[in-house]
């Protein structure tokens, strides 16, 4: 195996014996200075179920590479737990720890002049700053996802995290007895693994599928089995092969690359995380794309699987009819994805599908035919208007009618929107605004699964309207339009709106308006104050200040 770049840079001559000398100092030997050196960066951590069996992965990661002739060098990356988080001032963490981790990759691998890098994640926010960092850094890598949960079981139904928040509102409104109440608690996480629903993590991995990145058919794999300690062996030895073969993150993500992976994420219900997070890392690799992109692949690409959060299954039903490979398959032959992208095993995407069956069984419906899809179309569409001048994002599957005029219930922080709800305060009809919750707002742009499962449980779910500036968890469904853009915090729209305003929210247009005239909300602007920071100090200071717009991802290292 030819010597690569951390071999260069130790193995010249008497200058680099201080280098070598810490080496040695690990156990290493002379003959292994000419090895490739790879990074393993691992997310394990007993924080989160998400995280919590990582460890293992790493480990057979780790022996797979030294037994193909590299080196393999371990380093942590943290995590945050979005389910642990939610609904707390711990949630405003959960986007910053996306460049946090993205941050920490960079700079071990670039610091230590890796020759590639294997990343382990399973939280959410694992997934798309592990990926940045890798497009950063662009040194030969492959994702290994850590792998989704087991359903939870009470009374026969299947349970996920997102179970639990539906049940806050029903048991609040008296709707659940107290016996299933506490039984869906104790009961909904059975032990390690991501959330299981097409939520963000199980969208985040199949996306990466898609991408090229991670090895077809584990993404959808369950934590527990040890199919996915054998996936992450298998991984290993691709990587040391990109390694030999100088393939690179950015021969493999690309504008096609990226089209795949959004085709991927609207026929499987996925998160609208993903439209901020794949914004993010389109700039990452340094690809023009924007809100208008995600719309275009919407209109063509239709529903075709049937997964929480709006429908029945999660992602080890979707594993068992054939997980993200058959789903590829089928927008493949129906010229919805592009077969001639480079994957990280130096096949393309065509090739690596060649032996999937052309239609999904016939023995399951987690997986739809072309011609009997859920949706015809997409379900994140990109809505605009005068309340949301650059885009939002809403997930309209699962609504009987995505359409909706009503009075504002103004909000400008979570805790008392979500009293509200708890309260009974919001009634069918209403139009609930929470705001100053965006990038810069919060600071931190935390996720409103709380209120929004807070009005499934409630029965509110189809007609009470929510908007924010803030974002939704992959678990959350109903009338609910996120990411708008401009956000409160510098003064967008959204600030202006008063109680008791007409909004309307139309899917079907596309639409998202404050029926209040131009003149008044001139008047409005005018009067307008930024509120006074409640960060001036730490990470959250600086995410305030560096933030770009969600229109843009919410990056660090943009423009704006």
């Amino acid at each position: 195996m030819a010597a690569n770049r951390r071999s260069r840079n130790i193995t010249e001559g008497v200058a680099r014996a201080p280098n070598r000398s810490m080496y040695y100092g690990m156990g290493y030997q002379p003959s292994d200075m000419s090895k490739p050196f790879i990074g393993i960066a691992n997310g394990h951590s007993t924080i989160t179920p998400c995280n919590s069996g990582l460890q293992v992965l790493a480990d057979a990661a780790e022996k797979a590479i030294r037994e193909a002739g590299a080196n393999a060098e371990m380093f942590g990356v943290p995590t945050i737990s979005d389910g642990m988080s939610m609904g707390t001032e711990g949630m405003k963490y959960s986007l910053v720890s996306r460049e946090v981790i993205a941050d920490c990759i960079e700079t071990s691998v670039q610091g230590q002049w890796m020759d590639g890098v294997l990343v382990i994640g399973g939280c959410d926010k694992n997934m798309p700053g592990g990926m940045i960092g890798i497009l950063r850094a662009n040194v030969p890598a492959i994702y290994v996802y850590g792998g989704t949960i087991k359903p939870g079981k009470w009374k026969g139904q299947d349970l996920t995290v997102v179970s639990v928040f539906e049940a806050v509102g029903e048991f609040s409104r008296g709707r659940m007895s107290q016996e299933d109440f506490d039984g869906i608690e104790r009961n909904a996480i059975p032990g390690s693994g991501s959330c299981g629903g097409m939520y963000t993590a199980n969208t985040m991995s199949s996306a990466f599928e898609a991408l090229g990145m991670s090895l077809i058919g584990s993404s959808t794999m369950a934590n527990p089995d040890h199919e996915k300690e054998d996936s992450a062996t298998l991984s290993a030895k691709v990587l040391v092969e990109a390694v030999k073969n100088d393939l690179k993150p950015l021969d493999i993500v690309t504008r096609k690359s990226l089209e795949n992976a959004v085709a991927v994420i609207m026929a499987t219900g996925g998160s609208t995380n993903a439209v901020l997070h794949f914004l993010a890392i389109a700039h990452a690799a340094g690809i023009p794309w924007t809100l208008d992109d995600f719309e275009r692949i919407r209109r063509k690409t239709p529903v075709l699987c049937d997964l929480k959060p709006s429908g029945k299954y999660v992602a080890v039903d979707l594993h068992k009819a054939g997980g993200i490979a058959q789903v590829m398959k089928i927008l493949l032959n129906a010229g919805l994805m592009h077969g001639d992208c480079m994957t990280i095993t130096g096949r393309t995407l065509a090739q690596e599908l060649a032996n999937v069956p052309d239609a999904p069984r016939a023995d399951q419906d987690v997986i739809r035919p072309i011609d009997k899809a859920i949706y015809a179309e997409g379900h994140l569409a990109i809505l605009k208007g005068n309340l949301s001048p650059e885009g939002a994002v809403a997930k309209i599957t699962g609504l009987k009618n995505p359409v909706i005029t009503g009075p504002a219930r103004v909000y400008d922080d979570e805790q008392s929107g979500m009293a509200a709800i708890m309260e009974g305060k919001i009634k069918a009809g209403d139009v609930m605004v929470m705001r100053y919750l965006g990038p810069k707002g919060a600071p931190g742009m935390p996720e409103m699964l709380a209120p929004t499962s807070a009005l499934i449980g409630a029965g509110l779910g189809e007609s009470v309207g929510l908007i924010t500036d803030g974002r939704f968890s992959g678990g959350t469904w109903g009338m609910v339009v996120g990411h708008v853009a401009p956000e409160a915090y510098i003064g967008g729209p959204i600030a202006l709106i008063q109680e008791g305003d007409s909004i309307t929210i139309d899917a079907h247009r596309q639409a998202l308006e404050l029926n209040v005239s131009a003149d008044e909300l001139a008047r409005r602007k005018a009067a307008w104050k930024r509120p006074e920071s409640n960060y001036p100090r730490g990470v959250l200071a600086k995410f305030r200040k560096l933030s770009s717009s969600a229109s843009k991802g919410a990056v660090l290292d943009g423009d704006d």
